[in-house]
């Protein structure tokens, strides 16, 4: 298909800064075949069955945006994922500054040799001294807030709480899984009332997230790849609870995909774990899932496309139109919607 039709007029204020304060106050369309109706995201219960199940992400994210210097070059990186206990692959800031062999120094005792040029232009970085990485990023690094927040104003102390879900616990992810920025202890509790399930798998998301597509034809177009697992006993638990009736709702596109790649023709969720870059258009028959919590994305996004394949391209076209006339917070801190095919 062409990139073009999923392309939308969005007005720079619909863009939001900061989340909801609470959290659950976000506003959430409800986008139920080709109907739209107008809640917030406390609404939830109200909005799903008893036996339902959200299935969220609990990837923690890293602060794994850095800037260091080459010599006199001033060089950034973005960590997007990790190859092994020292390497990272990164996108690169001047990159044409950064020849392989040489060292970053990012400052705070953290260096990194470019180790290696990959194709798409990123780099391998190699971690110096004994310290585990993780400590280094610690240290020196900073919360990788999305490009269309960071270039509006400075990243700051409450990013650090902001941009983390309630559920992060595996570190690992350069962008927060944002669907699930919404929830709250209190929320949860109102969901289990209702008789709402709720499972996790882990997926770390990769700064490829926001990589834009710059091809014509989406078939073209080259995903990005990011690692997930989902355990034995989670894999049981959510064909036992759609074998009952009830649906697997993925909060969150990072659930969805991994969900789905780890899904066959048969409907039925298998462990999971490795590498996917799984890329959902119109025309994808969905496997596992039966609806999808998510936030607003940007047009000709690979997300924008998704929510596409599972609703159709003319529905969320009127319901992004209805979004933006209503007021809605687009993209990471932004407002939600509950897309029921």
């Amino acid at each position: 298909m062409r990139v073009d039709l999923f392309d939308f007029d969005l007005p720079p204020e619909s863009i939001a800064l900061r989340p909801a304060v609470p959290r659950d106050s976000a506003k959430l369309l409800k986008v139920s075949g080709n109907r739209l109706s107008d809640h917030l995201v406390s609404d939830l219960p109200d909005l799903l069955g008893p036996d339902d199940i959200l299935v969220f992400n609990d990837t923690r994210v890293i602060p794994a945006q850095l800037t260091g210097t080459r010599g006199d070059a001033r060089i950034g990186a973005t960590l997007h994922k990790r190859v092994d206990l020292r390497r990272w692959q990164a996108f690169i800031r001047n990159a044409k500054r950064l020849r392989v062999g040489e060292t970053v120094d990012f400052g705070k005792d953290v260096a990194a040799e470019a180790e290696a040029r990959l194709d798409d232009g990123s780099f391998i970085l190699r971690f110096l001294g004994e310290e585990p990485v993780e400590l280094l990023l610690e240290r020196a690094g900073t919360m990788p807030l999305p490009p269309y927040i960071a270039s509006k104003r400075a990243i700051d102390e409450r990013d650090a709480d902001d941009y983390q879900t309630m559920f992060a616990r595996e570190k690992g992810a350069v962008a927060a899984p944002t669907a699930a920025l919404h929830f709250t202890e209190g929320l949860l509790a109102s969901l289990a009332a209702a008789g709402i399930g709720s499972e996790t798998l882990t997926l770390h998301v990769g700064a490829g997230t926001f990589l834009p597509v710059k091809v014509d034809e989406t078939d073209d177009h080259r995903m990005h790849s990011e690692w997930g697992r989902i355990d034995a006993a989670t894999a049981d638990r959510l064909n036992a609870a759609r074998a009952a009736g009830g649906r697997l709702i993925a909060v969150g596109t990072t659930s969805l995909r991994l969900l789905e790649s780890a899904t066959g023709d048969d409907g039925i969720v298998q462990p999971f774990e490795g590498d996917t870059d799984i890329f959902i258009t119109p025309g994808y028959k969905f496997r596992a899932i039966d609806g999808l919590m998510t936030n607003f994305h940007l047009p000709k996004s690979t997300l924008f496309m998704l929510v596409s394949a599972l609703m159709g391209l003319e529905t969320m076209q009127a319901a992004y139109a209805h979004a933006i006339a209503g007021g809605y917070r687009f993209y990471s801190y932004g407002d939600s919607s509950l897309l029921l095919p």
